[in-house]
């Protein structure tokens, strides 16, 4: 954040006019001023790396319940039988959602949503979420 004040600053050439007539400033660049620049790169590409990891995509809702403990007993279920599966537990007061899955198009979502289906009757929807690209292992 300083180094962008300083360019700014160095940057900022003012001209003033006094009684008609134009004045014009120089303005002189710091040759240091490209070494911090490229140091402001690598601090953004560091920074916005985490963002750059997820994209719309798609999870299926397994459970929606305000039962904790309902809700959590499923969360193990899916880790038991489907492992490849990455559970998200969400709190909006007063229900526990359960959304499993990183998927970018429906069809991709398809198998494993007529797989659960069979294992739980409260509903199993696919939802729009914003899903992480490459998650890691739970």
């Amino acid at each position: 954040m300083r180094v962008l004040f300083i360019i700014g600053i160095l940057f900022t050439g003012t001209a003033y006019a006094q009684d008609s007539a134009v004045t014009s400033a120089a303005i002189h660049k710091d040759p240091r001023l490209d070494s911090l620049i490229k140091v402001q790169i690598r601090i953004n590409e560091v920074t916005t790396r985490d963002s750059r990891r997820s994209q719309p995509g798609y999870r299926i809702q397994v459970a929606n319940s305000t039962d904790r403990n309902q809700v959590f007993a499923i969360k193990t279920r899916i880790y038991q039988q489907y492992p490849e599966l990455k559970p998200y537990l969400i709190y909006q007061p007063p229900y526990y959602k359960l959304n499993v899955g990183n998927f970018k198009t429906p069809e991709e979502a398809q198998p494993y949503i007529d797989k659960l289906t069979k294992y739980f009757s409260s509903g199993v929807y696919l939802i729009h979420d914003i899903i992480e690209v490459n998650p890691s292992n739970p």
